[in-house]
């Protein structure tokens, strides 16, 4: 396959090959980035390994709907029907990072909460939020160049110390990520964590200001992680549970914050926050209200496109959110053809 480029368009062309059809076009990208997707997500499973019909990264996860409510405050930023102040429907999905469904629940990993905002008039949001200010490259030719470099030997079944040291060694923002995960606990609960855009989105108001910023999704009763001990305790699988046992108590809810931009903060990269102290506004509250009972429900086969967005919300010129696009369509071919599961 020629190269594709990193476009919703291409997303959108997999999508209906693959008999998927996207619900709405999604934002076109701001900046060119090549890279071919197949050879990605194909370099993704040797490095990784194959678990047919999961998710390439994010398997284990688990289906849960419920609302948002924007806020006047959002309002004033942006235009987007979902921060009408009326409640929107959401299809939430929680994961732990990486391909491997039966990853432990209980170690210092990424967590994952993606987010389908169902708008009038068939508009949709997609979004995908991580437990980290940081992505783990600034670029797609570098998160390319890392997961190449992660590749276990066929002979040893593990990765060369020394190329996964150059390639650290020469582009350092590759670290950031395992950094943070490692100077944090482990996650109490799906709701019980930030999660971050890492991206930059501008808004849009009615008068066509635009504000840029990151975002951050915030657990209204406060963050909580287990102690060493605490996580080993609980054991390798208990965040299913937890999760249907907190949304049944209705203490799973999120405040969608937004970090404002000012001149001069680089917002270009998944790699670098923005700097501390930058106000900080409420867009709205999104309430989980429901958690899927096994391994179906609702987001089984939705592809978390975060360049399908509503009018009101721009994309930045990060190479890396137009990037998400054709690896994220080329892998949802390919688990729905071998048949989607998520347990």
């Amino acid at each position: 396959m020629s190269k594709l480029i990193f476009t919703a368009v291409a997303a959108a062309a997999t999508l209906v090959i693959t008999g998927c059809a996207a619900p709405q076009a999604a934002a076109p990208a701001p900046a060119v980035a090549q890279v071919n997707p197949v050879v990605f997500v194909d370099q993704f499973e040797s490095t990784f390994g194959k678990y047919e019909g999961y998710r390439r990264s994010g398997a284990k996860g688990i289906c849960a709907t419920g609302e948002f409510v924007g806020s006047a405050d959002a309002r004033a930023l942006s235009t987007a029907s979902a921060f009408s102040g009326k409640p929107v429907p959401v299809v939430v999905r929680f994961s732990v990072g990486g391909a491997n469904p039966k990853v432990a629940d209980n170690g210092k990993s990424q967590r994952n909460m993606a987010l389908q905002f169902n708008l009038p008039d068939g508009e949709q949001w997609l979004m995908g939020n991580i437990n980290a200010p940081v992505f783990g490259a600034s670029s797609p030719e570098q998160f390319l160049g890392r997961v190449a470099s992660l590749q276990p030997d066929p002979a040893t079944k593990a990765a060369d110390p020394a190329k996964v040291k150059a390639f650290a060694d020469a582009n350092p923002e590759v670290l950031l990520q395992g950094k943070y995960f490692a100077s944090q606990p482990v996650p109490a609960s799906f709701g019980a964590v930030n999660y971050w855009g890492v991206h930059a989105y501008g808004f849009v108001n009615a008068k066509g200001d635009k504000q840029f910023g990151k975002w951050i999704f915030e657990p209204a009763g406060g963050v909580q992680g287990l102690t060493d001990d605490e996580a080993k305790a609980k054991g390798a699988n208990f965040l299913f549970d937890d999760l249907r046992q907190r949304v049944k108590d209705g203490k799973v809810a999120f405040n969608f914050n937004l970090e404002l931009a000012q001149p001069g903060d680089k917002l270009d990269s998944a790699t670098t926050p923005l700097p501390e102290g930058r106000k900080k506004v409420n867009l709205g509250t999104l309430k989980v209200t429901s958690v899927a009972a096994d391994g179906g429900g609702p987001c089984l086969t939705i592809n978390y496109n975060p360049m399908v967005m509503p009018k009101g919300v721009e994309p930045s010129a990060d190479p890396m959110l137009a990037a998400r696009a054709a690896p994220y369509a080329v892998s949802q071919g390919r688990r729905l053809t071998e048949g989607a599961k998520q347990q």
